[in-house]
């Protein structure tokens, strides 16, 4: 199928691995210029061209700002790292606000900076991506619970504020997918349990209806459907690409 993508711009942040990587590769694929956004700026692939920035670095989120008002995007993938695992009590004020200036204050930014772009060209997409934990609470994840959650809220807010100009907005919440990140995870539970990270694995791959973890071209493909001129009447939605774990409606 074509996607209708081809000459389209986007950003993609995170884009140097893991999702974010899948993500840019792609869009890349279907003929999109994309801009990998990471604090490494490194990239690979044809079509893709790294470029740093640290979603924690407000002057670098400035700049990127600054950079999309000159050379607006087309595509926006929202991508971003998540915070250190720990229990919901007896987190301090100053790691709750940490955790969201990390993840969401930058996101938000980025995409009011990418809005009138969009706009003067009555097309655009933003995709954010997010966590099975905005569903279901993931145990020991509370910072990114709460936080994932409170980007929940902002997507389906800003979905209906700007779907007559075009654009659509929307979330997808990726499940157990095979990624450095879920591979650190899986290491410290298996720390914590006195498992080891094998054990630990075939556990949570019992909890998932497919049976393994997910591939990140298969997450990909998700994104990408999303950004595509088809999905054009889909809008203020959250997908789940899980294998089926996520058992609410």
């Amino acid at each position: 199928m074509d996607y209708g993508l081809s000459g389209k711009r986007a950003l993609v942040l995170g884009g140097s691995r893991g999702l974010g990587a899948a993500c840019a590769a792609l869009l890349a694929a279907e003929g999109v210029e994309v801009l990998a956004a990471s604090r490494s700026g490194s990239a690979s692939g044809a079509g893709i061209t790294g470029v740093a920035l640290d979603l924690a670095d407000e002057a670098a989120v400035s700049d990127m700002a600054a950079r999309l008002a000159d050379a607006p995007v087309d595509i926006l993938i929202n991508n971003c790292g998540g915070p250190k695992a720990g229990p919901a009590r007896g987190q301090s004020p100053q790691a709750w606000r940490a955790a969201f200036d990390a993840m969401a204050t930058p996101v938000f930014r980025l995409t009011d900076a990418a809005l009138p772009g969009m706009e003067a060209a009555g097309w655009g997409r933003i995709v954010t991506i997010g966590s099975s934990g905005i569903e279901v609470p993931i145990p020991a994840l509370a910072l990114s619970n709460g936080v994932r959650g409170a980007m929940a809220g902002w997507s389906k807010t800003l979905a209906a504020e700007v779907a007559a100009r075009g654009i659509t907005v929307n979330m997808v919440l990726p499940g157990r997918i095979a990624t450095d990140r879920l591979a650190e995870l899986d290491g410290i539970k298996a720390e914590k349990s006195g498992q080891s990270v094998e054990e630990v694995q075939a556990a949570s791959r019992a909890t998932i209806p497919a049976g393994r973890y997910g591939r990140p071209e298969e997450f990909a493909a998700a994104v990408a459907f999303l950004c595509s001129v088809q999905a054009g009447y889909i809008t203020g939605s959250m997908i789940r690409v899980d294998g089926g774990m996520i058992r609410s409606l």
